[in-house]
């Protein structure tokens, strides 16, 4: 299975840490040295996914559990009417993150801030996030990465006027995170507070086709 890059140098020192470990004799700690280094290689994981190919599907950006999903809360939301879906990672989860719906990147912002456990509500706003903005066929869709306790770190890969499509890798978390998607408002849902999401597989909405310029 694919590894993400950014689990290399995780992965790379652990392993060092149990080698050395290891020829100074201390078999057990360099045991656990490389029971951390396959933990590593787990949390990195990256499997591949199959997005749907329905032009306009909006998928999880994320594999987790919803938090919420609804109206947006407008102490969170960015200016405007939007559809929120809030999706809590575990440790557990794989933290590879996947682009939303196809179209162009508008805008990527990253901003400093708190570090609150990523499954509070406030952590939306007051954490430190990785805000990417997506273009189709006129509609805005928008993805916030956002740390918790222990992910201390976001890696998005993508840069404004790059076209993009579902279900693309968008970047990766490190450790327990949290991802919100706005989704404009009037959009009908298909997921609820409870359920569990693949990242780049699961369906949680679909924006109205555009009117044809033809007719």
């Amino acid at each position: 299975m694919r590894i993400d890059p950014a689990g290399a140098p995780f992965i790379a020192g652990a392993l060092v840490v149990g080698v050395l470990l290891l020829v100074l004799g201390f078999d057990i700690p360099a045991a656990a040295a490389a029971v951390l280094a396959g933990f590593f290689g787990f949390f990195f994981r990256d499997p591949a996914r199959q997005p749907p190919s329905k032009q306009g599907v909006v998928v999880a950006p994320a594999d987790g559990r919803v938090v919420e999903a609804g109206p947006a809360r407008s102490d969170v939301a960015p200016a405007g009417a939007w559809q929120q879906v809030s999706v809590f990672l575990s440790l557990m989860d794989v933290h590879v993150n996947r682009v939303p719906v196809s179209g162009t990147v508008t805008r990527v912002e990253y901003r400093s801030g708190r570090f609150l456990p990523a499954y509070r509500a406030e952590a939306a706003d007051e954490n430190e996030r990785c805000e990417t903005w997506f273009s189709h066929a006129g509609q805005t869709v928008v993805c916030r990465q956002v740390v918790g306790v222990l992910a201390r770190r976001v890696v998005c890969r993508l840069a404004p006027g790059m076209a993009v499509d579902t279900g693309q890798r968008l970047g990766v978390m490190k450790f327990g995170s949290r991802m919100d998607l706005f989704i404009p408002e009037g959009v009908p849902l298909r997921v609820r507070a409870g359920d569990t999401v693949r990242g780049g597989e699961t369906v949680v909405a679909e924006l109205a086709s555009p009117p044809d310029a033809s007719s």
